[in-house]
C-alpha cells in the first residue's frame, strides 16, 4: 500500500471517528439537556405561531441524523386558537424526527437540517366564513427592501413524510383534497431566487376536488414518481417541472404552474399520456364528466392531453380542456359500434367563453370522425355533444357505400341487399338519456341507385330500383322513386308529416302518403302483401335502426295509385285509379275504378291479414261490361257450369261479398258470402247444358243452342258453396221460364226449380202491350221441373212438389 493512501485512510478514519465521537457526545448532551434542548426546538418551531404546539416527549436518535444529532419528538399536536369551534387539528403526529446541526448546538444556535413526519394527520381547514386553522402562523413583519433577508426564516435541507394523511378542506370554496401519503422524500435547496424541492412521492388520492359538489379527480388512485418544484420569491410563482408520474397504473407527464402574485392567483395543471386506454383516462375525471364519457368505449390505447386551470382564491370549478387522438380504433357508443374509427376528440367545460364554467356550458367534439357504421363507411366533419346536464348530440354525416354493406344492420329480419349504392348527406340530432342516444332526428338526403332489395317480412323483391329520401325537420319525403317488382314498374313520390314525433313513441300514428304511377302493373307480383309479415315483433326502441322494423310494421301507407294497364291472371284492366290504405292488419281499398271488358268497375273493400288466411270484404258496382270477357277474366268465378263460353251481353251489377283469400290470392272454397243484384242486357245463352237438357226433355223441335235473352234481372245470394237464386223470370227466344232454388258449387248441393210454359214465345213476339204479354206468358200448359246434382252430374226431372 502506498504511503499517501495510508495517510488518506488514516485522515479519513480519524475524521469519521471524530464525527462519531462528536455525535455520541451530542447525543449524551441531548439526553443530559433534554428539557433545555426541547425548549430551544420549541422556540424555533413556535416562531410566528398563534395557537398551541405541544410535544409529549423528546428522544435522541444517533444514526438518523449522523453526522449531526437527531431527536424524535413524540405525540406532537398543533392547534389554532379556534380549535374548540371547528375541532380540526392542524397537525397530529405520533413521531416527528428533527435533525439538528452539531456545530449549531455547540454554538448555542439550533439549526434544523431535516424534518421527518411519521404516522401523522395534517388537516388544513377553512370554514364557510373564510377562517382557516392556518391562521395560527403569524404574518412576518414587513421590512424595507434593504433589510430584506432570509434570517429568521426556518430552512430545512430535507423533509420526509411517512404514513401521513394530508387533508385540505375548504368549506367556503367547496374544495377538498385528501391524500394518504405513504412516503415522500424531499431535498430542499435555497437559491437566491427562492427555493427548490426534488421529491420522490408515493401517495394515494382519496379526494382531489376543485368543486366538491361535482366530485373528485383521480378518485381512489395511487400516484408514484418524482417531482421537481421551484418557488420564485419575487414573482410568487411555483413551477412544477414536467415529470413522469404513475397514476392509477398509467404513466403521465405532469407539469404545473401556480401564480400567487395577484389576488386571486391562478394555477395551470398540464397532464399528458401516451397509449392509455380511454376508460383509464376517463376514470381520472370527476363523475359529472366521466359519467358522460362512459357512454363511449374505445378499444385500443390512444394519446391524451389535458389542461386544468383556475383561480386559487376563488370558489368554483376550474376550466378543463382535454384532447385525444384516435386512429384505426373501434368505438362503441349507445347507437352501435364504429369500426376502423379515427377522430380528434376534445372536451371543454367552457364552450361559450362569455359564460361561466358549468355542465351546461360543456361540450365534447369528435373532429374529422371517420369509420364504418354497420360496415357502411362514413365521414363526419364534427360530431358535438353539448350541455352535459341535458346532453344533445349533433353531427353531419357524409357517406357513399354499397348497399350490401347494410346487411349486418338491416339484414336478416327486415331487408337484404344485393346490389346498389347509397349516397347520404345527413344532419343528426339526438338526446342522450341514461347513456343512450334517444329519439335521434335526421335531416338531409339519401340517394339510392340501382338497388336490388328483398323486403323480408313481405318477401317482396325489388330490382333496378332508385329513390331519394329527403328528411326536412319533422317532414319526410320520398322523391323520384322507381321500383321494379318482376315486370311491374312503379314510380313513387310521397311525404310524411310529424315523422320524427311518432317514429319512436307511436309508429302506428305515422301515415305515409304516396302517389304511385305505373304504365303496366302485374298484380300477382304484389300478392306477398296479402300474407302476414314474417318478422318477429320487437319492443319499441330508441335506436333508429332497431325501431325501423317497428315503423314499417305499424305505420299506415295511404296510396293514390294510377295504372295505365293492370293485369291479374286473365283479368286486364285499364285506367286503374285507386285509393289504398296499407296498415299493420290489412289492405283497405277506399275506392278503385277501372275500365274493363268494355265497361267500368268500381270497388271498395278491405283484406284483413290473418295467420292462416285473409278475410276480405268488397262492395262493387259493375257497369255495362262484356259478360263473356268478365266471366273469362275471373275464371268463371270458380264454377264450371256457366262459363264465358256460354254467355254474351252487357252486364251491370251490384256486389257485396265477403270471404277468405289465401296468401297466394285464391278465394278459399266455401268461404264466400254475399249478395249479387244484376242486370243483363242484349244477352244470349250459348250451349248451356242445363237449358239444353230441359229443352231436349220437352221441346225437341226448338233450338236451345243459341238462346236470345233481351233483358234479365236477378238476385243471387252466395252462402259458402251454395248460391240461392231468388225467383227470377227469364224471357228468351225459345221459351219463357221461371227459376228459383239453390245452385251448388259442391256436389250434391244443387236444387233448382224451373217452371216452363209450353207456349212458344215467338207467338207473342208481335204483342207490343207489355201488360198483355205478361198475362199471356204463363197461359196454357206449364211444365214443373227440378234440376238436381246427382253423383256430380246434373239431372232434370219432374217437380212433383211444385207451388
Amino acid at each position: 500500500m502506498s504511503r499517501w493512501l495510508k495517510i488518506s485512510l488514516i485522515v479519513f478514519g480519524s475524521l469519521i471517528g471524530f464525527l462519531l465521537l462528536l455525535s455520541i457526545a451530542a447525543s449524551i448532551y441531548v439526553s443530559a439537556n433534554k428539557k433545555s434542548l426541547l425548549d430551544k426546538i420549541m422556540v424555533q418551531l413556535n416562531k410566528n405561531i398563534h395557537g398551541k404546539l405541544t410535544v409529549g416527549d423528546i428522544e435522541p436518535s444517533l444514526f438518523k441524523g449522523f453526522p449531526g444529532v437527531a431527536v424524535s419528538l413524540k405525540d406532537v399536536l398543533l392547534r389554532d386558537s379556534l380549535w374548540i369551534t371547528h375541532r380540526h387539528d392542524l397537525l397530529r403526529a405520533k413521531d416527528i424526527d428533527v435533525s439538528v446541526n452539531v456545530w449549531s448546538l455547540i454554538a448555542g444556535n439550533t439549526e434544523i437540517k431535516k424534518i421527518g413526519i411519521n404516522n401523522a394527520t395534517i388537516y388544513i381547514y377553512t370554514d364557510t366564513s373564510g377562517y382557516s386553522n392556518t391562521s395560527l402562523f403569524k404574518s412576518p413583519t414587513k421590512k424595507k427592501p434593504e433589510q430584506k433577508t432570509k434570517k429568521g426564516t426556518p430552512e430545512f435541507g430535507k423533509f420526509d413524510f411517512n404514513n401521513v394523511n394530508l387533508v385540505i378542506d375548504n368549506r367556503r370554496k367547496y374544495k377538498l383534497f385528501n391524500f394518504n401519503i405513504h412516503d415522500i422524500k424531499a431535498q430542499v435547496d435555497y437559491p437566491d431566487s427562492g427555493w427548490a424541492v426534488k421529491a420522490k412521492v408515493d401517495l394515494f388520492v382519496n379526494n382531489f376536488e376543485f368543486n366538491s359538489r361535482k366530485g373528485s379527480f383521480m378518485k381512489q388512485k395511487a400516484i408514484k414518481g418524482n417531482l421537481d418544484v421551484h418557488y420564485i420569491i419575487d414573482k410568487k410563482l411555483i413551477l412544477v417541472e414536467p415529470s413522469i408520474l404513475n397514476i392509477g397504473g398509467d404513466d403521465f407527464t405532469v407539469g404545473a404552474k401556480i401564480d400567487t402574485y395577484d389576488k386571486p392567483g391562478y394555477f395551470i395543471l398540464d397532464v399528458a399520456a401516451k397509449n392509455i386506454l380511454f376508460k383509464n383516462a376517463g376514470s381520472l375525471l370527476p363523475p359529472n364528466i366521466s359519467g358522460k364519457l362512459a357512454m363511449f368505449q374505445i378499444e385500443k390505447p390512444m394519446d391524451v392531453q389535458a389542461r386544468i386551470n383556475g383561480a386559487t382564491g376563488k370558489a368554483g370549478e376550474p376550466l378543463i380542456n382535454v384532447s385525444c387522438a384516435v386512429r384505426n380504433n373501434n368505438l362503441k357508443f349507445p347507437g352501435g359500434t364504429i369500426t376502423d374509427c379515427s377522430f380528434d376528440g376534445t372536451y371543454t367545460n367552457r364552450n361559450n367563453t362569455a359564460l361561466e364554467v358549468s355542465d351546461h356550458n360543456s361540450v365534447i367534439r369528435f373532429k374529422k370522425l371517420s369509420g364504418k357504421y354497420y360496415n357502411a363507411p362514413f365521414n363526419v366533419d364534427t360530431l358535438t355533444i353539448t350541455d352535459l346536464k341535458n346532453p344533445i348530440a349533433r353531427g353531419k354525416i357524409v357517406s357513399t357505400f354499397p348497399l350490401d354493406n347494410l346487411n349486418q344492420s338491416l339484414g336478416g329480419e327486415t331487408f337484404n341487399f344485393k346490389n346498389g349504392t347509397a349516397d347520404l348527406k345527413l344532419n343528426y340530432v339526438a338526446n342522450i338519456d341514461s347513456f343512450k342516444f334517444t329519439k335521434p332526428v335526421v335531416t338531409g338526403i339519401i340517394n339510392i341507385k340501382d338497388a336490388d332489395i328483398l323486403y323480408i317480412p313481405r318477401k317482396l323483391h325489388l330490382v333496378k330500383s332508385a329513390l331519394t329520401l329527403n328528411f326536412r325537420q319533422n317532414r319526410f319525403s320520398l322523391d323520384n322513386g322507381r321500383f321494379q317488382v318482376g315486370n311491374s314498374i312503379l314510380y313513387v313520390n310521397g311525404a310524411v308529416q310529424n315523422f320524427w314525433n311518432f317514429y319512436y313513441t307511436a309508429p302506428e300514428k305515422i301515415e305515409l302518403n304516396w302517389n304511385l304511377q305505373s304504365p303496366q302493373l302485374y298484380l300477382n307480383e304484389f300478392i306477398p302483401f296479402l300474407g302476414p309479415r314474417n318478422a318477429k315483433k320487437k319492443k319499441r326502441s330508441n335506436n333508429i335502426i332497431e325501431q325501423l322494423s317497428n315503423v314499417l310494421d305499424q305505420s299506415k301507407v295511404q296510396m293514390k295509385l294510377k295504372v295505365n294497364k293492370a293485369i291479374y291472371d286473365k283479368f286486364i284492366a285499364r285506367n286503374l285509379d285507386a285509393g289504398i290504405l296499407l296498415s299493420e292488419n290489412g289492405i283497405y281499398l277506399q275506392k278503385m275504378t277501372v275500365s274493363h271488358a268494355g265497361g267500368n268497375l268500381s270497388l271498395t273493400g278491405n283484406v284483413r291479414t290473418g295467420s292462416n288466411s285473409n278475410r276480405f270484404t268488397i262492395s262493387s258496382v259493375i257497369s255495362h261490361v262484356n259478360v263473356k270477357d268478365f266471366f273469362y277474366s275471373f275464371n268463371n268465378f270458380g264454377q264450371t257450369t256457366l262459363t264465358s263460353k256460354n254467355l254474351t251481353g252487357l252486364l251491370s251489377a251490384r256486389v257485396n261479398a265477403s270471404g277468405n283469400i289465401s296468401d297466394i290470392g285464391k278465394v278459399l272454397p266455401r268461404s264466400m258470402n254475399g249478395l249479387v243484384i244484376f242486370n243483363l242486357q242484349k244477352a244470349s245463352l250459348l250451349n248451356f247444358e242445363p237449358i239444353q237438357k230441359v229443352g231436349s226433355f220437352v221441346f225437341a223441335n226448338r233450338d236451345f243452342n243459341d238462346i236470345q235473352i233481351g233483358t234479365l234481372d236477378g238476385t243471387l245470394k252466395i252462402k259458402g258453396d251454395e248460391v240461392d237464386i231468388s225467383p227470377m223470370q227469364i224471357n228468351s227466344s225459345v221459351l219463357n221460364f221461371n227459376v228459383k232454388g239453390t245452385y251448388g258449387l259442391s256436389p250434391g248441393k244443387t236444387n233448382v226449380e224451373v217452371d216452363v210454359p209450353i207456349r212458344n214465345p215467338k207467338k207473342d213476339a208481335d204483342i207490343t202491350d207489355k201488360k198483355l204479354r205478361k198475362e199471356r206468358r204463363m197461359k196454357g200448359l206449364v211444365l214443373h221441373l227440378k234440376a238436381t246434382d246427382e253423383e256430380g252430374k246434373l239431372k232434370v226431372k219432374w217437380n212433383k212438389d211444385h207451388d
